[in-house]
C-alpha cells in the first residue's frame, strides 16, 4: 500500500520540479537582469520543459493518472511556460517598447492560460482521449520553447551581447504569432503514443543529420531553434492539408447532392408527363 502511494507521488515530483524551474527563471528576470541572467533563466525554462515532459509519461507508465495530477500540471505550465517566458521575453526584448511591449508579453501568458483551460475542459468531457494523436492549438510548452531557444541561441551566437533595437519588432511579431497559435484550432501532433519503428528511426535520423548540418554550416546554437520551428511549420502544413481535404470532400458531397436532386426532379417530371397523358382523354 505504501509503495502504491509513493507511485502516485512520483509523477507529481516531476511537476513540482518543473514549477521550481519556472520560479527560478522568474527570480533571475527580476530587477535589472543582465544578459547572462536572462540566458540562465532561459536554461531554467528549458529544464522545466524536460521535467514537464516526463511527469505525464511517468504517470501513464505507473498507471497513476489522476485529476489532481492534471490540475497540478496545468498550474505548473502557467507558471513555467506562461508567466516565466512572458517576463523573460519582456526583459530580453520588449521592455523598451513601453506599453505595447508589456501588452504583448502579457498576451502570451493570457493566451497560454486560456489554451490550458480549453485543454482541461476537453479532457474532462472526453476522459478516454479521442484526440486522434493531436493537440488543438500550439501547446504552451512548445510556444515557450520557441522563445527560450531564440534567447539561448542569440546569447551563445552573439557571445553574451544584448539584443539590438532592430530585432525587437520581429520578436514582438513572433510573440504575437505564438500567442494566437496557442488559442487557435491548428492541430499539432502529440507524439505521446510513438512506438519504435522504421519510420520513427528514419525521423530521428533525419533530425540528427539536419542538426549536424546546421551546427557545422551555421552555429550549434541554432539547432534548437530549427527543431522548434520545424514543429511549428509541420502543424501549420498538416492543418492546411486537412482543411483543403475537408473542403474538397464538401465540394464532392455538394456535387453529389445536386446530381441526386436533379435526378429526382427528372423522375418527377416524367411522372407528371405520364399522369397528364393518362388523364388527358377524361377532359375531352
Amino acid at each position: 500500500m505504501k509503495l502504491r502511494k509513493l507511485m502516485f507521488v512520483l509523477p507529481n515530483l516531476f511537476t513540482v520540479t518543473s514549477i521550481f524551474c519556472g520560479f527560478y527563471a522568474i527570480t533571475l528576470c527580476s530587477g535589472e537582469a543582465e544578459p547572462v541572467q536572462l540566458y540562465q533563466a532561459a536554461l531554467a525554462i528549458l529544464f522545466a520543459m524536460f521535467f514537464d515532459g516526463f511527469d505525464g509519461r511517468v504517470a501513464r507508465l505507473t498507471k497513476t493518472q489522476s485529476d489532481f495530477g492534471m490540475q497540478l500540471d496545468s498550474l505548473a505550465d502557467v507558471m513555467s511556460f506562461g508567466a516565466a517566458p512572458a517576463l523573460l521575453v519582456y526583459k530580453w526584448a520588449l521592455a523598451p517598447m513601453g506599453f505595447w511591449g508589456l501588452f504583448i508579453s502579457f498576451s502570451f501568458m493570457a493566451c497560454g492560460a486560456m489554451r490550458l483551460a480549453r485543454f482541461n475542459v476537453l479532457a474532462m468531457r472526453n476522459p478516454h482521449g479521442g484526440g486522434g494523436g493531436f493537440f488543438v492549438g500550439l501547446p504552451i510548452p512548445l510556444a515557450a520553447g520557441v522563445l527560450v531557444s531564440l534567447i539561448i541561441s542569440h546569447h551563445v551566437a552573439s557571445q553574451g551581447e544584448a539584443l539590438g533595437d532592430g530585432a525587437r519588432l520581429p520578436v514582438a511579431v513572433a510573440v504575437g504569432a505564438l500567442s494566437l497559435l496557442m488559442v487557435s484550432t491548428v492541430r499539432y501532433r502529440t507524439f505521446k503514443d510513438a512506438r519504435p519503428s522504421r519510420r520513427t528511426a528514419l525521423v530521428f535520423m533525419v533530425m540528427a543529420l539536419t542538426g549536424a548540418f546546421i551546427a557545422q554550416q551555421f552555429h550549434p546554437a541554432w539547432v534548437l531553434v530549427t527543431y522548434f520551428a520545424a514543429y511549428l511549420v509541420m502543424g501549420l502544413v498538416e492543418s492546411a492539408v486537412s482543411v483543403r481535404s475537408r473542403l474538397a470532400s464538401r465540394k464532392v458531397g455538394s456535387v453529389a447532392a445536386v446530381a441526386v436532386a436533379a435526378g429526382l426532379d427528372e423522375d418527377d417530371d416524367e411522372d407528371s408527363e405520364a399522369n397528364a397523358t393518362d388523364d388527358g382523354p377524361a377532359f375531352l
